[in-house]
């Protein structure tokens, strides 16, 4: 099945964005002015970066920065944070190759449309962001993260349970009209015959 891979229209910048992040202030939210007047990237093109910036989760959806961005503004562990994010953001590309960081040129196209199905040219700019965004990170000190054992014992729970899949279930809803008048052994000859039934 097709997935998802993000991508920039423009990813010439990205490298310019996290040098001018880790010298700058970290702001209240990560506007526009913000990208423009402090950081310096006033093209059009720029704005795209800060959707990057929530979809590697060193933004949340409100703008304000997260507490991974702290990292970036630390030269020793910036790398490593971006390449953690880099791995998220790219799962099924890292699900497909692990060493996805290390595959280049026609290589990482061909496993890009592997994945994403997309064409020549999405395959193009999915290719070019992801590269540029590897170069930035230091994928030799991250490794994939692991699901905590609970939640690996509650998936193998769902998948031998059939948990998640669909089934076919009925329900009956039976009502009886009692007349109110009836005697408690006029009652109890209609629940017992019920009871019989449905045994």
């Amino acid at each position: 099945m097709a997935q998802n891979l993000p991508y920039l229209p423009s990813y010439k910048n990205v490298g310019k964005l996290f040098e001018k992040i880790a010298t700058a202030k970290t702001p209240d939210a990560f506007t526009n002015q913000f990208l423009y007047e402090t950081l310096g990237l006033k093209s059009a093109g720029d704005r795209p970066l800060i959707n990057l910036l929530k979809t590697l989760g060193f933004v949340d959806g409100s703008g304000k920065p997260t507490q991974s961005y702290s990292l970036l503004k630390n030269p020793s562990a910036a790398k490593l944070a971006i390449a953690q994010a880099v791995r998220k953001a790219y799962e099924p590309l890292f699900a497909a190759n692990e060493k996805a960081y290390e595959v280049t040129g026609t290589d990482l196209k061909g496993l890009i449309s592997q994945v994403a199905g997309t064409d020549e040219n999405l395959t193009s700019k999915i290719a070019g962001t992801f590269s540029t965004l590897a170069k930035l990170g230091n994928f030799v000190g991250v490794q994939p993260e692991k699901e905590e054992p609970d939640e690996k014992k509650r998936k193998d729970e769902d998948k031998s349970s059939g948990a998640g899949q669909l089934r076919s279930e009925f329900h009956y809803n039976i009502q009886i009209h009692l007349p109110s008048n009836a005697s408690e052994e006029t009652y109890l000859s209609i629940f017992s015959a019920f009871r019989k039934v449905f045994k």
